[in-house]
This record gives structure tokens, C-alpha cells and sequence, in this order.
């Protein structure tokens, strides 16, 4: 275990711009680094950065983001081509610092992953993860704290370095257990996924299909709703606070099916989203559910899962792993761009050969 220099006695908080230097002076030779988080979405589109928590050598340390306006020493550190970032369940952290940064990581070792590649169970979480490799219980008791809240108690800022300071020890053993089972390419590449900055900025087709009631109802209405849910997005992020706080999926539903009006100012404003933006074509296509399995897909469908499941004891992962649900079904209706073709998992499985004509 990592002997950390004065953990807890004090507990360290940098919150200056000298303090920030001084401490970036300490690590400049340190090239893997542990990360954690804490930000606010409450209130707002974009997740609010407050705080990052960081482990590198001996060092552990919590930096106040919003008390620093100069950030820049510190995101040219974490975005130096020779760091790696161990950070557990990765992906709400590196949007964080990106919606505050505009830069992506060069590589990230997510330990929620690597456990996952090792049949540890799957969104295994960083307390279970720390108890089953480290022997340590960890509280979550704070996991609703306000983090834009100041000053921070100590309690919450030693809650808050808790959840970085097992990560290294965590990096050590997952990855030794990795390259023993010749796996340690698969985690490069699932993590490789994170790093697509696209992933991190406004998913319209998703926010689309994940309106409740959009499915239910004609295409005409569909294609209003489409563009009023266009013009609600945009209105929120310009506003930086929530969609539903700008209009909820009800009031949008009845506004695109004439069940109610919107006012004056209001259809003024839509009417000047819709002369100034153009909207896809492909959003406004008629949204439709998938279609039932026909019998003989069914048939497919068992046989590719029971093969699946065979290669995953082989390599002792989860059969979900290897191939969701959801994407064995694209798989058999001839979707190419399925996960389940490239990369480690089309080395293991050869599942084309294995589906009876």
C-alpha cells in the first residue's frame, strides 16, 4: 500500500494559484496519475467542476477548481501525452473536465474496466473494488453533498480523498492480474472509447429517443416535436441550465400535437431558431421502435448467446462483455459496426461461422 505523506493530520486543500504551482512543481516527473472528481448538475446542462482529487507518488492532494481561475498549469499536466490517468468509472470525470478544459486525456487506465475485463462483476463500484482488493471499508455518506458548497468540512474533503487515494494500489494489482491473462491490449481499447471527444457533447439522436411520448405519436407531430426539442437543447445550453427547466417533454408533446399554444414571445423565438438553423433531415424521419424478433432471428439469436456464453468462461468474462442484447440483434440483422467486429472481441469470437444458415 502507498504511504502517503501526512494523510489526514492536515488535510490538504489547494486552493491558490501558488499553492497549484508549488504542488504541480512536487509531481512534474510523475506520469501516472489518479483522478477523482466531484461536480454539481443540479442546476445546470453542463456538470460544474468543483473539485479534483489527485494521487501521484506520495503526494494526495484535493485542488478547489473554483477558487483557482487559472487552471491552465494544471490541465497541461493532465493532458501531457506521457500522463496516464487511473481513474474508476471514468467517463462522467472526463466530461467534467472537458465541458471546463476543451481537451481529452492521451490515455486513461479505467479500474471499473480492467476489473470488469477480470470477471469482477460488472459496474463493479469503487468501495466494493477497494474492500475486495485493499481490505477497506469505505461510507457513502456524502454522495448527495452540494460541492459547490464553501468552506469544505473536513470530513468531506478526507471523504473526498478516500476516493482517490486507493487508485494506484488498485492500478497495480488490476494490471498485473491483466497482463497475466493477456488482456492488457482489451483495456487499451475499451478505454481507447473514452477518449472520443464526440461522446462528451450533446447526443441529439439519444435525447430524441429517450423523449417520453415522442413514439406515440403522428409523424407531422414527430417532425415539430423534433424541432421544438432542437430548439429546447439549444436554449439550455446557451442558458447552461436543465432541459426540463426549460420545457418539459409533456408541455413539448402537447405543444407539437396542438394540444397546447405556445405564447407569443415564445413562438416568435422558435420561428427565429427555425430561419437561422438547419435541422437535419435524418432527425426529422419517422421515429419507429424495433421491430420483433421474426423466428428465425430468434433461433440465431439463442445460438450466437450460447456460443457466446462458452467463449466467455473460456476467457472468464461476462457473456454481456463480449456482446450486449441489443447488439447481437444489429448483429444478425447485419451490422457491421457492432463492437463484436472489431478489435479483441473479434479475435475471440468467430460468430458468423457458428450461426446455422
Amino acid at each position: 500500500m502507498i504511504k502517503y505523506n501526512n494523510p489526514y493530520e492536515t488535510i490538504p486543500l489547494i486552493s491558490s494559484e501558488p499553492q497549484l504551482n508549488k504542488y504541480l512543481q512536487s509531481i512534474q516527473n510523475d506520469t501516472l496519475l489518479a483522478i477523482d472528481t466531484e461536480f454539481r448538475r443540479i442546476d445546470s446542462y453542463f456538470p460544474e467542476l468543483c473539485l479534483i482529487q489527485i494521487a501521484a507518488g506520495s503526494s494526495l492532494e484535493c485542488i478547489d477548481v473554483l477558487a483557482i481561475k487559472n487552471l491552465e498549469p494544471l490541465f497541461e499536466k493532465l493532458y501531457d501525452s506521457k500522463t496516464i490517468c487511473v481513474i474508476h468509472s471514468a467517463r462522467q470525470d472526463i466530461e467534467a473536465l472537458y465541458h471546463l478544459s476543451q481537451r481529452m486525456p492521451h490515455k486513461i487506465f479505467d479500474t471499473q474496466i480492467a476489473a470488469s475485463l477480470l470477471n469482477y462483476p460488472l459496474q463493479v463500484s469503487y468501495q466494493v473494488l477497494t474492500e475486495t482488493l485493499q481490505n477497506v471499508y469505505l461510507e457513502k455518506k456524502y454522495t448527495r453533498f452540494d460541492w459547490k458548497t464553501r468552506p469544505l468540512p473536513e470530513d468531506v474533503l478526507q471523504y473526498a480523498l478516500d476516493d482517490v487515494k486507493y487508485l494506484l494500489p488498485h492500478y497495480t494489482s488490476l494490471k498485473a492480474e491483466l497482463i497475466k491473462s493477456e488482456k492488457l491490449q482489451w483495456l487499451w481499447e475499451e478505454t481507447g472509447f473514452l477518449l472520443d471527444k464526440n461522446l462528451y457533447e450533446p447526443n441529439f439522436k439519444q435525447i430524441i429517443k429517450k423523449t417520453s411520448g415522442i413514439l406515440k405519436i403522428d409523424s407531422d407531430s414527430q417532425k415539430q416535436a423534433i424541432s421544438l426539442l432542437m430548439w429546447r437543447e439549444e436554449t439550455a445550453m446557451k442558458k447552461n441550465k436543465p432541459r426540463k427547466w426549460i420545457m418539459s417533454n409533456e408541455r413539448l408533446i402537447d405543444y407539437a400535437t396542438g394540444k397546447n399554444k405556445l405564447s407569443s414571445g415564445s413562438k416568435e423565438l422558435f420561428k427565429k431558431f427555425l430561419n437561422t438553423n438547419q435541422i437535419e433531415t435524418n432527425f426529422h424521419a419517422p421515429l419507429v421502435t424495433q421491430k420483433p424478433l421474426s423466428a428465425d432471428e430468434k433461433i440465431k439469436k439463442n445460438q450466437a448467446q450460447e456460443y457466446i456464453k462458452k467463449i466467455s468462461i473460456k476467457h472468464d468474462i461476462a457473456p454481456e462483455l463480449i456482446c450486449s442484447s441489443k447488439n447481437l440483434v444489429k448483429f444478425i440483422r447485419g451490422d457491421k459496426g457492432v463492437s463484436i467486429n472489431s478489435g479483441w472481441r473479434s479475435k475471440i469470437v468467430k460468430l458468423k461461422s457458428h450461426l446455422k444458415p
